[in-house]
């Protein structure tokens, strides 16, 4: 129960971190669309984005919380504090480092990074500009990813979860700034938007300075050196970013490629911030917090609760996870019409960006297996394995994307569609891959209520997609730009609670959900933290 709890806590902000989150990508795509600058911008947003998912949301945590929850457990409170600053002093060597090299080669760097951008100078330039606004980004969230680890590592997670509203809440004002200046498509709304990344950066350190001096914990920072606790980082870092950061590598990967068709950036943008919801509460809740409880219980020699945690992870996750991808998957064209379709993104950017997120929740339940089984690997300080399986369902998603960008446009489909083909399936063999060696392993097996319950689920997850596509198809046009706000609004709003009722009488009524051990949950305390 406390270890549902703390997906609760974690979930719970996510959440309220992606609802803020929608609310600027609404805003931002009434102000930007599709446009030049919206292409620009993202692409510059993309990069420090990159890092601050693989940083925030779990990958450099799979290295440091097993290591610092090691001394923490076996040589006490003051060594682990003392790793934690070797650590910290690293990696802010290390992240200023890349953040001047950048900043002076941007140039060089942006034929990597948007090729396509080549044919438009200004867009290009643009590009440049934004970019390097928005670099500094990374050394905040180096520091950011460090002390949520050590916060995390003692079963805190609410600053570490809130990061995220706090960059929505600058960038979300920084769009009120453009909207109130009536710079709509104009290069100036990508530059406030840029520096407004940049703020949230500082604003984001600041609630993590708080968060740990609030727990009492001091750490100060040091000349770097290579202690042995910091060479066994490295070795676990590297191979843990890669393999934690896959799917937002892949996206990264995918936006190069995107480049190359006008628009095409911007339709993957908001396609992936759509699906991301789902994503980040169930995924980055079940990855920030399994790691340190399996790790705990690998130390404790107790691998009957590793199972457990494993699978009433797997449970939780497909539990809110097929549902969303079925619901994403059969009415993609009225969520992004409710969604984005106004000022300027018109009607003609929804088909586009729709198909997109079609395709893009094919991919959404391997994408959440990831999380679940990446830190099984993790707690055992194995990240070799999972970053092997990355470079693979890297390589394959990289020439599957180039391949069916260019068969698509071949045919005169929508090339953008071919990412997000190759993405998805990209997906799906690293989720396989991890499973299955897993299983082999002996470090994973499905129990009986986990046997159970999946079919259940995908059985209420049908029943649910059905139901959405009546109802999508009985209101017709009313999600478009023609119909009024409010009015749309209340479309959208009861379309999405009309089918998340149908799936819960669903789980209820095949019996996927208990509702014995669901009020069981909600009636029980949990037991008070390590600190």
């Amino acid at each position: 129960m406390r270890l549902y709890r703390s997906f609760a806590t974690v979930g719970g902000l996510t959440l309220l971190s992606r609802v803020f989150g929608f609310l600027r990508d609404i805003l931002i795509a009434a102000t930007l669309g599709s446009c030049p600058v919206a292409d620009a911008f993202f692409v510059a947003f993309r990069f420090p984005n990159l890092f601050r998912r693989l940083f925030a949301e779990g990958a450099f945590n799979a290295a440091f919380v097993p290591l610092f929850a090691k001394r923490l457990d076996g040589e006490g409170r003051e060594a682990a504090r003392a790793f934690a600053e070797e650590a910290m002093s690293g990696l802010i060597f290390i992240i200023l480092a890349i953040t001047i090299v950048a900043e002076l080669s941007m140039p060089i760097l942006m034929y990597g990074l948007a090729p396509g951008f080549i044919e438009t100078p200004d867009k290009f330039d643009l590009a440049v500009l934004l970019t390097r606004i928005t670099m500094p980004y990374l050394l905040c969230m180096s520091l950011v990813a460090l002390l949520s680890g050590v916060l995390n590592s003692l079963g805190k997670f609410v600053e570490s979860s809130s990061v995220s509203i706090v960059l929505n809440l600058t960038m979300m004002a920084a769009t009120l700034i453009v909207i109130s200046l009536g710079l709509q498509n104009d290069p100036k709304a990508g530059i406030i938007q840029a520096w407004g990344v940049f703020v949230a950066g500082l604003l984001q350190l600041c609630l993590l300075l708080y968060g740990v001096r609030r727990n009492n914990i001091a750490l100060r920072l040091r000349w770097p050196r290579m202690t042995d606790g910091v060479r066994r980082l490295i070795q676990l870092g590297i191979p843990g970013v890669i393999s934690g950061g896959v799917t937002q590598i892949n996206i990264v990967i995918g936006t190069v490629i995107a480049s190359l068709q006008n628009g095409a950036v911007s339709y993957l943008y908001y396609a992936d911030r759509v699906y991301e919801l789902p994503l980040a509460i169930v995924g980055i809740a079940i990855g920030i917090v399994l790691l340190p409880s399996v790790a705990r219980h690998l130390r404790a020699e107790n691998h009957e609760a590793v199972m457990d945690s494993q699978n009433r992870s797997l449970e939780f996750a497909m539990l809110l996870t097929v549902p969303a991808a079925v619901a994403l998957a059969v009415v993609p064209g009225p969520i992004v019409a409710g969604l984005f379709e106004r000022g300027a993104f018109a009607a003609a950017d929804t088909p586009p960006t729709a198909y997109a997120l079609g395709i893009f929740a094919l991919g959404l339940p391997s994408f959440v297996m990831i999380k679940v089984f990446s830190p099984a690997y993790f707690a055992r300080e194995d990240t070799k394995t999972p970053m092997r399986y990355a470079v693979i369902s890297l390589t394959a998603n990289t020439l599957g994307s180039i391949a069916l960008f260019f068969l698509f446009r071949s045919y005169g489909l929508m090339p953008h569609l071919g990412i997000a083909v190759a993405t998805t399936l990209g997906g799906w063999l690293n989720a396989g891959l991890l499973f299955t060696t897993l299983v082999r392993r002996g470090h994973f097996h499905a129990d009986a209520r986990v046997r159970r319950a999946l079919p259940l689920i995908v059985l209420s997850s049908a029943a649910m997609g059905l139901f959405l596509w009546f109802v999508s198809s009985a209101l017709g046009e009313t999600f478009g730009a023609a119909t009024p706000s409010l009015a749309r609004f209340a479309a959208f709003a009861a379309l999405l609670g009309s089918g998340f009722a149908v799936y819960a009488l669903a789980v209820f009524a095949t019996g996927a959900l208990d509702l014995r051990e669901l009020r069981g949950f909600l009636g029980r305390r949990s037991p008070p933290g390590p600190i």
